[in-house]
């Protein structure tokens, strides 16, 4: 069997609160992270690269994006941290501030390049790719067109079936879409945002979803509803022949605590 060149974790939506002991809907946030990177790390020794895919901290502040500074640190693992409709971006930038723990865009490993886009409109639960981050998506593009391409991005560019959820895929995901298509080296992206897991195919491009480190957001559901999927993360596999395989795993709980009856967050 061919070894990976690359291998990707991915965790997504974290909602870390500004103490520890603090819960989200009943659930204590920042135990489940913890959990998340255990697991991970009983199932494999090493990765590459984490890519944390926004949603990092629920009630941002400079405590709650150092302690997961650390917690990274601790786990001796670069890292890519791209903001989520919740994220204080400017203050991730300054807590994510190394050389292998930060915000950068762009990442280049052997045969593939990483590319982190900020889908965040800053008020707003919606997504939507600015002007520049497209303009910089082209250009890493035609620039690397030696290099085969995985995008990360919060918000979902496809949609998921749940009519409440949908209202905040991106909005010019049409834009997106049509431009990562002229480029037949960009062969996934990938997205947190919906609390769930998706595999899909736009043309000859992998989109995946990937579930919280906290809680999960029921499928096909008109109305937020919520139910008792076991927190999860992604493992990504980027082979030197632009291949890629992926799994989702998840924690062995019930989440007993999750306030199901709640209308929102």
């Amino acid at each position: 069997m061919k070894s990976p060149c690359l291998s990707l974790l991915q965790v997504t939506d974290l909602h870390i609160l500004p103490a520890f002991e603090n819960t989200l809907l009943g659930v204590q946030t920042e135990r489940f992270f913890y959990d998340v990177l255990a697991n991970a790390f009983e199932q494999r020794k090493h990765y590459d690269l984490l890519i944390l895919t926004g949603d990092l901290a629920q009630s941002p502040c400079f405590e709650s994006y150092q302690r997961i500074f650390q917690k990274i640190e601790n786990h001796k693992i670069p890292a890519r941290c791209l903001a989520g409709n919740h994220d204080n971006y400017e203050l991730m930038q300054q807590v994510f501030n190394t050389p292998e723990i930060n915000c950068q865009k762009q990442t280049c490993f052997g045969n593939w390049q990483i590319l982190t886009l900020n889908s965040q409109i800053i008020g707003s639960e919606k997504g939507r790719l600015a002007q520049t981050e497209l303009d910089f998506l082209e250009t890493c593009l035609n620039e690397r067109s030696d290099l085969f391409t995985l995008i990360a991005l919060h918000h979902n560019c496809l949609s998921t079936n749940s009519a409440w959820l949908d209202t905040m895929q991106i909005e010019n995901s049409d834009v997106f879409l049509n431009m990562v298509a002229q480029f037949p080296n960009v062969k996934a992206i990938t997205t947190g945002h919906i609390h769930q897991e998706m595999d899909r195919k736009w043309g000859d491009i992998s989109i995946f979803g990937t579930p919280s480190t906290c809680f999960q957001f029921s499928l096909n559901s008109a109305n937020f509803k919520m139910d008792r999927t076991p927190s999860g993360y992604r493992i990504i596999d980027l082979y030197d022949d632009g291949s890629v395989r992926t799994n989702v795993l998840r924690l062995d709980v019930k989440m007993e605590e999750l306030e199901l009856d709640s209308e929102g967050y």
